[in-house]
């Protein structure tokens, strides 16, 4: 069985409870706040380690209190984080996130330390042919860019999940193995000529496509949160592909995470 190498940032998520989110310009009363753990590198290597692969973690969290015991509590759960650097003077990025009644949810991103991901973390990677590297876009796109270099310089499969959404350039994103987006990113990836047969591409609580692979989404009835839904799905499909799984297995067990994901509040499943 191969490793999961995840490149990618580390939050702490303030989330807030509400009736309903507000709209530009409201405000509206909450019901509960909590501190979470988050960053869409971290959940995904959750997810990935919770799936039972040996999962590698590469970033940065603040020197404070929260950035070390962050650390320390995904060591706990099995993530391999002696990637993880601590550099000096800087606070662990933040996430402030509000949830709904109906498990829907807003997020703002404050990157604090995730911005200093970059030729340091890039060296920790130390990939080998068999691994499975999972990146996102929460950290410098260059440090991306130079990771997916040394992927293909070493020979390893690349999936890149390209959130928050930007239009990146095609040299990087041929250079992915797959890429797992939302339909209305797949879109605009049809419109620039991608090729969609290398595209996961999920809709939210629909079916998931991968190139002709089509696996129905798995219908919840009372979703708590949806918050890191998508996390789940992404860790949980690299560690399926990295126990050798196929297209349709690999969807199955993301689909499965992501059902799962949705009934627990936070990203995470633990609080700090």
């Amino acid at each position: 069985m191969a490793d999961v190498v995840v490149l990618g940032s580390l939050n702490i998520d303030v989330v807030v409870r509400a009736q309903r989110l507000p709209t530009a310009g409201q405000t509206v009363t909450g019901t509960s706040v909590e501190r979470r753990p988050g960053g869409k590198g971290a959940n995904q290597a959750a997810a990935a380690a919770r799936a039972g692969v040996v999962t590698r973690l590469i970033g940065c969290v603040g020197d404070g209190d929260e950035g070390p015991a962050y650390r320390a509590a995904l060591a706990e759960r099995n993530v391999d984080v002696d990637g993880v650097r601590v550099p000096p003077d800087v606070a662990t990025g933040h996430a402030l996130v509000t949830v709904d009644d109906a498990g829907e949810n807003t997020i703002v991103v404050v990157p604090g330390a995730n911005e200093q991901v970059g030729d340091a973390e890039v060296q920790a990677l130390r990939l080998q042919p068999a691994d499975v590297l999972l990146l996102q876009l929460e950290v410098p796109v260059t440090a991306v860019r130079d990771a997916v270099r040394q992927a293909r310089a070493v020979g390893c499969t690349v999936l890149l999940n390209p959130s928050p959404w930007q239009r990146l350039e095609d040299e990087l994103l041929d250079a992915c193995d797959t890429v797992i987006v939302n339909a209305v990113e797949a879109e605009e990836l049809r419109e620039a000529g991608f090729d969609m047969a290398r595209a996961v591409v999920t809709a939210g609580s629909g079916d998931v496509r991968w190139g002709d692979v089509v696996v129905p989404a798995e219908r919840v009835e009372d979703p708590v949160d949806t918050t890191g839904a998508g996390d789940a799905f992404a860790g949980a499909l690299a560690a399926a592909l990295a126990g050798g799984a196929e297209h349709r297995a690999a969807l199955a067990a993301g689909v499965r995470a992501g059902a799962v994901a949705v009934l627990h509040d936070g990203a995470q499943d633990w609080r700090f």
